[in-house]
């Protein structure tokens, strides 16, 4: 049975996937911040572990626990929607520290077993908001930008170990908690300087419209299921309809 670790599995993109997986007969090691047993239901092949990013202890222990993995989705992160203005330094910091530095660090955690197999597959969650600029949302964008930028550089250093890497960028997820999360981890969020309230209630809005094109977690799931099982599937790999279409305009 093979084995996949997901991180981020609260909700969302996470969560789904690890449904997803499940249901398909592999063994799934959920991991997430706090770990809840009602977030998903218990199965003989599914392990629940508790896993910050940000703590290289919290790491170590998740990966021992887990044993052997055969492929590493790191779909956890941080939302933020506010000016470059009004985004203190220090959040700058913590929304780098788990979506850039907290995807580095579960990468150089599983190579070691990677590697000595000459097996594995490491799939990163972005996002496509790294292919078509929108206001506002400069400090996420440049954490998951770089994402991008150095994973399509080491798949080059671990292509003599016949180590798949993939990115999935997901687009809008109107069903997924991303502003929730925002305020919940990250106070500030959504709280706009005076002078771009204007700015930041015509982005609220469009972002809260009706959108005829939208990515959905199933979206993301799938998408990840390909990266994983498609040997022919491109680095980049679009998750939803949005997404689909925005990476076909670039």
């Amino acid at each position: 049975m093979k084995s996949i670790l997901i991180t981020g599995c609260s909700s969302g993109f996470g969560l789904e996937t690890a449904k997803y997986f499940l249901e398909r007969g592999w063994r799934v090691i959920a991991t997430m911040r706090t770990p809840d047993d009602s977030v998903i239901p218990p199965a003989p092949n599914l392990q629940l572990l508790k896993l910050d990013v940000t703590d290289q202890s919290s790491i170590a222990q998740a990966i021992t626990a887990a044993g052997n993995i055969d492929v590493l989705v790191n779909n956890a992160g941080i939302g933020w929607l506010n000016a470059l203005e009004g985004t203190p330094i220090d959040m700058v910091r913590r929304i780098f520290e788990t979506n850039t530095f907290g995807t580095m660090a579960m990468i150089q955690a599983v190579l070691p077993q990677f590697r000595a197999r000459k097996s594995g597959t490491i799939i990163n969650v972005t996002s496509t908001v790294t292919l078509r600029p929108l206001p506002l949302l400069s400090v996420y964008t440049a954490s998951k930008a770089a994402v991008n930028a150095f994973t399509e550089s080491f798949a080059l250093e671990l292509e003599p170990f016949n180590i798949k890497v993939k990115l999935v960028l997901p687009g809008l997820a109107p069903e997924t908690r991303f502003g929730d999360n925002a305020r919940a981890l990250t106070p500030g969020a959504l709280q706009f300087p005076e002078p771009y309230a204007p700015l930041g209630q015509a982005v609220i809005a469009g972002l809260m419209g009706e959108h005829e094109e939208f990515t959905r977690p199933l979206d993301v799931a799938e998408a990840i299921w390909r990266a994983t099982t498609d040997d022919n599937a491109p680095t980049r790999i679009p998750a939803g309809a949005d997404a689909v279409t925005w990476s076909r305009q670039v």
